[in-house]
């Protein structure tokens, strides 16, 4: 009997561990997703909405940044290659191998140890046959590992800080990543912004994707709709009401490869609550109000076009 129970009690505890923050089920979760451009794994310049650092992308489709290809910011915390640095594929096993086989070559043993007459001569065509197998094969290793380079903008702006009582608050702007030149929002801009958050929760709350799919770009879709998968297959979802902004400010705007991009802190508050199958709160609340902060990204195709979510940033402070 003892056995069951203890089967049983691990079975929970692994179920425990494995189970997401459910706290964290709105839109966005605790992670951070989406790409920004060329700024995707550079830190947006601190506001005042958002005074702390940013947290990095946990899921992004944007490649790290070539180092040294010009316009193309590094990424954090890494150091740049010399431009002919040794592949570790030669440095490793394979160039031991490959050390050891010519050298026994020369001194008369071979690879495998020396013979005599024809089948010295073909075991010898066979060395060299192999050694050049090797060979070719970690040249195209090489050349599969290599990041193709990709361009980037060659001149660099700064946006510029929109007045104070277009979002409820002015933020200073930090010296940014690049961009082709800086973009000037219009009031109108920010009340889409303000407009996409409603609707993005809106959406989420009804587990609607092809209504997510019209506020957002194809990549937060997809983060959006595997989110309520994973919601929907341990038999909940999660529901966002009486959104509420708050606060916000730019961080900053530019324009790269025929887009504009706008970076917002926003803080807002919200009743997040989320359920069972048989509609019971297993966490959140439906009357307790939460207020939260977080760096928001969103991109168009062109002045006139329609902004798109494209990514979402938690903070250290996101929650207050």
């Amino acid at each position: 009997m003892r056995r069951p129970a203890f089967l049983l009690a691990a079975a929970a505890a692994l179920a425990l561990a494995l189970a997401p923050a459910l706290a964290e089920a709105r839109p966005g979760g605790s992670v951070s997703s989406g790409s920004r451009g060329s700024r995707t794994y550079s830190a947006p310049p601190p506001t005042q909405t958002a005074p702390g650092a940013a947290r990095p992308m946990d899921r992004t489709m944007t490649p790290p940044s070539q180092p040294g290809v010009a316009g193309a910011p590094a990424r954090p915390g890494m150091a740049t290659p010399a431009p002919q640095a040794r592949s570790p594929f030669m440095t490793g096993l394979m160039g031991g191998l490959l050390g050891a086989g010519l050298v026994g070559m020369m001194m008369g043993g071979g690879m495998f140890g020396g013979a005599s007459g024809f089948a010295g001569f073909l075991g010898f065509l066979l060395q060299i046959a192999l050694i050049g197998g090797i060979i070719w094969l970690v040249m195209r290793l090489i050349r599969a590992r290599r990041p193709a380079l990709a361009g980037g903008p060659q001149s660099m702006a700064r946006a510029t800080q929109p007045p104070a009582q277009a979002m409820g608050a002015a933020g200073g702007l930090a010296a940014g990543a690049a961009a082709t030149r800086a973009v000037t929002l219009q009031p109108a801009d920010y009340q889409a912004f303000e407009r996409l958050l409603m609707e993005v929760n809106t959406a989420w709350s009804r587990q609607d994707v092809t209504a997510l799919r019209a506020v957002s770009t194809p990549e937060m879709t997809n983060y959006f709709a595997q989110d309520l998968r994973d919601l929907q297959t341990r038999g909940w979802r999660n529901e966002t009401r009486d959104i509420r902004f708050e606060q916000g400010d730019l961080s900053e705007a530019w324009h790269e490869d025929g887009q504009d991009y706008a970076t917002l802190a926003m803080r807002f508050s919200l009743l997040d609550a989320t359920f069972d199958g048989a509609g019971r709160v297993v966490e959140g609340s439906t009357t307790d109000r939460q207020t939260t902060t977080e760096i928001w990204t969103f991109v168009r195709g062109a002045p006139s076009g329609r902004w798109l979510l494209s990514a979402i940033q938690q903070t250290a402070d996101a929650r207050v």
